[in-house]
């Protein structure tokens, strides 16, 4: 039997580790001839297809979710049209609830999963070519030959700690900038708007597995892990064990974790502050600063608790933290939204993102829509359209607001000038917004020099005592000195001024010096290496007291 794998991701950046983990089961099984077919869904869509058509499978095998559904099933319906004998089975996030319509709708599917697949895949495919035996298979939802559907409940994989890793799969992707590490399955809490929320028992792998595991992706040379643990620190005790972990593989790889800020206990908070510089990335999960809010989202954690928590973590030095927050969460309005991120740039948060709710397949609020009035895309993303809080064109505005975070917040050249514009100026980020829209790019892709010409023209106009930040800002960045941010800097003839106080770096006389004055004679100096490639400045000194600008 010949089962083809569809790998079909959004990006060749990223890989699913479905297959490697469904592979691992059963690698040994001779009587399975496996291959793979790995796109994008920016690929055409007839070259995957006559793919498929050449290897001529008798099963066709794929995961499916938020951002590949609409592709695949081009894909697999060409491929069915060519193969009629052949079986399509599919699995992934997007089976977690009612599939009867998905099923009715796209006939060419023989058959989805819900859940898990590590035990239920290979029993499956020991009865794939008999369809009257498929009743007896946890989590297979199909059409019977009469048209019933059959509905056989979720797929829960109870001895997690007893899977073979998906890291001992032929499959495994090892040339990835990063490679995934589920520590544990199942969430403890309740979130309405996830597809993991009220997912219990939890099940986790213990920490020896787990080091042996980061042995063999240290060996591999792999710089960057992502923990796939719903919430890190669910368990202060075995947070605090991991990070022990971890710090046997300092400082060759840096492991990105989700973590609850509000559930921080006074000895993992002293934990984190020891770790050294680059060891963690830190997504922390906020969604909202509203009280009311996260209730009705079935979030669990006092609000006070993880702003105190939140603090903390963006105090860290050593470490970056990004916060997140969902626009149309039933009772979030707009203008709380932006005073939100006012708060987040407050503390310094790394990285505010800024993302629009999606109501998924098999999650409470997806169920409860109606009651909490939320209108919704029936079709993937499923990106909420409208609530009794929001209109569709706020919507639009808090899409807007969370492109221009990426563009100007969420990068480190413009991050500093713009979090400072914004905790001196509250109409500061509504003012740049709406003059990025009238400018008709605010859905453009720009470059770091063009959000700089942009950032500098706005305060020009709105701002004017807000250039020079601009201008350091453009400097340090390393960009021309002959263009408009840089108008002001004087770069002929500098010389050492004999009261500078040095910010960074060292003087020598090799230096080229340029000079930005702010207030008449005072401002700041800037040195290049004549010799070197480095088009940022290794050198800044100024006259001017550290708090003047």
């Amino acid at each position: 039997m010949k089962l083809l794998w569809l790998d079909l991701n959004s990006s060749y950046a990223h890989s699913s580790l479905a297959l490697p983990a469904l592979h691992a089961q059963i690698a040994t099984d001779t009587s399975i001839e496996w291959e793979v077919v790995s796109a994008t869904i920016g690929e055409n869509v007839g070259m995957i297809v006559n793919n498929i058509y050449s290897h001529c499978p008798d099963i066709i095998a794929a995961t499916t979710w938020l951002f590949n559904h609409e592709q695949l099933l081009h894909i697999v319906s060409r491929a069915k049209a060519l193969l009629p004998h052949c079986t399509i089975i599919l699995g992934g996030p997007e089976f977690l609830g009612n599939n009867e319509a998905f099923l009715r709708k796209n006939p060419f599917v023989n058959g989805v999963f819900r859940g898990e697949g590590e035990e239920v895949f290979p029993s499956w495919l020991k009865v794939w070519n008999r369809p009257d035996s498929w009743s007896h298979i946890t989590g297979l939802c199909y059409l019977e030959s009469d048209e019933r559907y059959c509905d056989n409940g979720i797929a829960r994989v109870m001895n997690f700690d007893r899977l073979i890793s998906p890291e001992e799969s032929r499959f495994f992707n090892w040339s990835k900038p990063f490679v995934q590490l589920e520590t544990t399955r199942g969430c403890f809490n309740t979130c309405a708007f996830c597809v993991s929320g009220g997912e219990k028992p939890i099940r986790t792998i213990d920490m020896a597995t787990i080091r042996q595991r980061l042995t063999e992706i240290h060996r591999r040379g792999i710089k960057n892990v992502r923990v796939l643990d719903r919430t890190f620190n669910y368990d202060n005790k075995r947070a605090k064990e991991l990070l022990t972990l971890f710090l046997e593989f300092s400082p060759d790889i840096c492991f990105h974790l989700e973590i609850h800020p509000a559930l921080l206990s006074a000895e993992l908070k002293e934990e984190l502050a020891k770790l050294p510089q680059g060891l963690l990335h830190l997504e922390a999960g906020i969604q909202s600063l509203r009280e009311e809010v996260l209730v009705q989202s079935r979030r669990m954690g006092k609000l006070s608790k993880a702003l105190e928590g939140l603090q903390f973590l963006c105090s860290l030095p050593q470490m970056e933290t990004h916060a997140d927050l969902i626009a149309g969460l039933p009772l979030y309005h707009l203008s709380e939204i932006f005073e939100d991120v006012h708060t987040l740039a407050g503390y310094g948060a790394g990285e505010i993102q800024l993302e629009s709710l999606k109501l998924l397949p098999g999650t409470e609020m997806r169920r409860r829509a109606e009651e909490l009035g939320i209108q919704y895309s029936p079709l993937p993303p499923y990106e909420v359209l409208q609530t009794r809080e929001i209109t569709v064109e706020e919507l639009q505005t808090a899409r807007y607001l969370s492109r221009l975070l990426d563009g100007f917040y969420n990068v480190p050249t413009w991050r500093s000038v713009t979090q400072q514009l914004m905790l001196a100026h509250p109409a500061f980020l509504s003012d740049l917004l709406h003059y990025v829209i009238q400018l008709g790019l605010i859905d453009q892709p720009l470059s770091m020099e063009k959000r700089g010409l942009i950032l500098y023209e706005f305060c020009q106009k709105a701002y004017p005592e807000a250039q020079a930040l601009v201008s350091i800002a453009w400097i340090e960045a390393g960009m021309s000195l002959k263009k408009l941010p840089a108008e002001k800097v004087r770069t002929k003839r500098q010389v050492p001024f004999e009261e500078w106080q040095v910010i960074y770096g060292e003087y020598h006389e090799t230096l080229r010096l340029c000079f930005l004055p702010i207030h008449e004679e005072k401002g700041y100096w800037f040195g290049f290496e004549s010799e070197a490639q480095k088009l940022q400045p290794v050198f800044k000194a100024t006259n001017l007291q550290r708090d003047s600008i």
